[in-house]
């Protein structure tokens, strides 16, 4: 099995990033969404409508399935001969930073559930707020891999 990763290593590690990308497009929108749809929230008009089949789409759509390939390709390439060492810091920051983007993309989920429930209580604020989260895992994130302290 490590012979196979070994050889498939571009080929994973390109796919890795490709998922990584299409996963954080959607924790960068997505949040977006949550901010327009708190502040021009008309629970029974068209515009409600047409927020929650936007949220539902893109959590589902992209957003899952881009999160799901990201770790499953993730995973290969942590269980890849000689890519990761572990006596070293920056595997466990990354782990750490990707089991936080892991977080933040379920909470959207609960909000986006909150909206099609008719009980979100959070302002477009805090929406706003929560937008930086992905940026500021990202961060750490890329530091780590690159820098690999």
């Amino acid at each position: 099995m490590s012979d196979l990763l070994a050889s498939a290593y571009p080929w994973i590690k390109s796919l890795h990033i490709m998922s990584v990308i299409s996963w954080m497009a959607g924790l960068f929108y997505f949040p977006r969404l949550l901010v327009n749809h708190a502040e021009r929230d008309d629970p029974t008009g068209l515009l409600n409508t047409t927020f929650q089949e936007m949220e539902l789409k893109l959590f589902r759509v992209i957003m899952n399935p881009a999160m799901i390939a990201t770790w499953v390709f993730g995973l290969c390439l942590v269980f890849t001969p000689g890519i990761v060492d572990w006596s070293s810091a920056w595997p466990w920051i990354k782990a750490a930073g990707v089991l936080g983007m892991t977080w933040f993309h379920h909470w959207l989920g609960y909000r986006r559930k909150d909206f099609s429930n008719g009980t979100n209580t959070r302002t477009g604020r805090t929406y706003r707020l929560m937008n930086e989260v992905p940026t500021l895992l990202m961060v750490v994130i890329v530091i780590s891999v690159v820098v690999k302290f």
